[in-house]
């Protein structure tokens, strides 16, 4: 019987139990594991085995893309000869994949500049990707956000986060990643953003549907965030009884409003925004990059500036501690200053505290781990950020947390996984 018709008959007879070792959730991503896999009905499993199938599955996945990597370094290997000048054998090599798997030459000269970033610039990641340890998508993350820094930068950053980066949405590990760069090359990082926001523009574009787009480059961060702060609050106040229009269809016409200078632009006053950034920043000690609510990273220069003053609206500031992040001060820039319980919690946890989502505490609910009608008062302790969307998956879907301290927490999903998060920048 061939190995394949022999896969297909465990598949079908053997007692599924028997394919879902205790060990699969350690096992390295190779030719035994893909064997374990293939013998797995994955449909007779029980839901927490689904999802420790479904990770090998994804460790599987990173092995292969490592190995085609390796493969397209292999092709340019093949094709390079003495005579051939300059970036030709890349070049040659990009046109014999092209044609070979049917991609365009944009595709095939952007997989091939990955594959050699692989091999010459961070061949630690590429080590990562061929042992499962990360995914393509971090993969690619970690060698695009690096690449305008220098090799030996580049590499120190890597080996700083690699072994942690799978416990980082890529969202997350991105603005990691932008913050360690603007740590090691400050004066690259401040002559990078000045040049960005000297190109800023505001573009328009016809949509083959009869509408528009718009489009806004390369804006100065906190302005930003302060812009569309307020745009959410104008947003917010108007889902009154009666209004059917959703909120990225009120966002929308409350930004044409802001352009044209009618309806609800008028009113309101002006947005908040939170920054978080460390105390030998403002004393111009040292150049901690600051935290932009919603946003991420920010040069030090920038945090310094909405600390000192009000940057045109409201804004409210939280000193950290530099080793552990956690906040040592809080404050406001606006004469009243919100509920203290709230900034208590915004302060400890700034965005929401479900595992990998990045929605800013102050957009969000201040979920009673708690249920408050077990204690029948409400304190800062028991209080924790949840984004709309995850308060109702919490209390809908049947997820439950734990706070474990430091502003930590432990989530536990309905089919039985632990997922420990913090609600802070990575």
């Amino acid at each position: 019987m061939s190995l394949v018709a022999d896969t297909i008959e465990r598949m079908f007879s053997l007692d599924n139990a028997e394919w879902v070792p205790e060990s699969l959730d350690t096992m390295e991503p190779g030719h035994e594991l893909a064997c374990v896999l293939s013998a797995i009905n994955v449909g007779d499993c029980t839901g927490h085995d689904r999802i420790r199938v479904l990770k090998a599955h994804e460790r599987m996945r990173s092995f292969h893309s490592a190995q085609l990597y390796q493969a397209m370094n292999a092709v340019i290997d093949a094709v390079d000869t003495d005579d051939m000048a300059g970036d030709l054998a890349e070049e040659a090599a990009s046109a014999e994949v092209a044609a070979a798997l049917k991609w365009t030459r944009r595709t095939a000269d952007s997989e091939m500049g990955f594959a050699l970033d692989l091999r010459r610039r961070l061949p630690d990641v590429w080590m990562a990707l061929w042992s499962g340890k990360i995914d393509l998508r971090r993969a690619k993350v970690m060698v695009r956000a690096t690449s305008h820094l220098p090799t030996a930068s580049a590499q120190n950053i890597v080996d700083s986060i690699i072994d942690r980066a799978d416990r980082f949405t890529t969202g997350q590990l991105n603005a990691k990643l932008r913050k360690l760069c603007i740590e090691t090359e400050p004066d690259d990082a401040a002559r990078r953003y000045e040049a960005a926001v000297a190109e800023r523009r505001v573009t328009a574009q016809p949509d083959e549907a009869g509408t528009a787009h718009l489009f806004a480059m390369d804006l100065p961060p906190h302005r930003l965030a302060a812009g569309m702060n307020r745009i959410n609050r104008l947003a917010q106040s108007l889902r009154r009884p009666g209004e059917t229009r959703t909120m990225d269809q009120l966002r929308a016409d409350v930004l044409l409003d802001v352009l044209e200078g009618t309806g609800v632009a008028t009113a309101g006053g002006r947005g908040t925004t939170i920054i978080h950034t460390t105390l030998e920043s403002l004393a111009g000690l040292a150049n901690h990059p600051g935290e932009l609510a919603g946003y991420g990273p920010v040069a030090t220069d920038i945090a310094r500036q909405v600390a000192e003053r009000q940057q045109g609206g409201t804004w409210s500031w939280v000193i950290e501690d530099p080793e552990t992040g956690l906040p040592l001060a809080t404050g406001t820039t606006r004469r009243r200053p919100t509920a203290q319980q709230r900034r208590d919690v915004e302060a400890r946890n700034p965005t929401c505290t479900h595992p990998g989502c990045r929605m800013p505490a102050a957009e969000s609910d201040l979920d009673h781990r708690i249920p408050w009608a077990h204690q029948r008062r409400t304190h800062s302790d028991n209080l924790a950020p949840l984004c709309r969307y995850h308060h109702r998956i919490k209390h809908e879907a049947g997820w439950n947390y734990k706070a474990v301290g430091g502003g930590d927490y432990v989530f536990t999903t309905p089919l039985g996984h632990n997922y420990t998060t913090s609600g802070r920048s990575p």
